[in-house]
């Protein structure tokens, strides 16, 4: 899953949650009745965030978290990558500096 789909996840079930909510506030039925309808929806939303962040704090492998764990490994190796090219570049450099040291004080 890549960060767009987990965003689009997040604005997925915020966007559930909202619209049940004005979806019961706006329905034809006594106050009491709305009242255990968003209670219900509520809680049943609230168990869902709740082992979402019981599963991201204990480590388990969620698509959420096995994404980011993805994303970090590609950043470490773009980094890698790039000291390794920065370093190749150096050892270059004292190559040069040190050819032409080396024939200036031929001269």
């Amino acid at each position: 899953m890549s960060k767009k789909s987990g965003n689009t996840l997040m604005a997925f079930l915020f966007g559930a949650a909202a619209g049940t909510l004005i979806g019961i506030l706006y329905a034809p039925d006594k106050g009491t009745n709305t009242r255990e309808k968003l209670s219900f929806q509520l809680d049943k939303y609230r168990d869902i965030l709740q082992e979402l962040v019981n599963d991201f704090v204990s480590g388990k492998e969620t698509p959420l978290t096995s994404e980011a764990k993805s994303q970090g490994q590609k950043v470490v190796d773009e980094a890698k990558n790039k000291a390794e090219r920065l370093l190749e570049d150096v050892d270059e450099l004292l190559e040069q500096i040190r050819g032409k040291k080396g024939s200036s004080e031929k001269l």
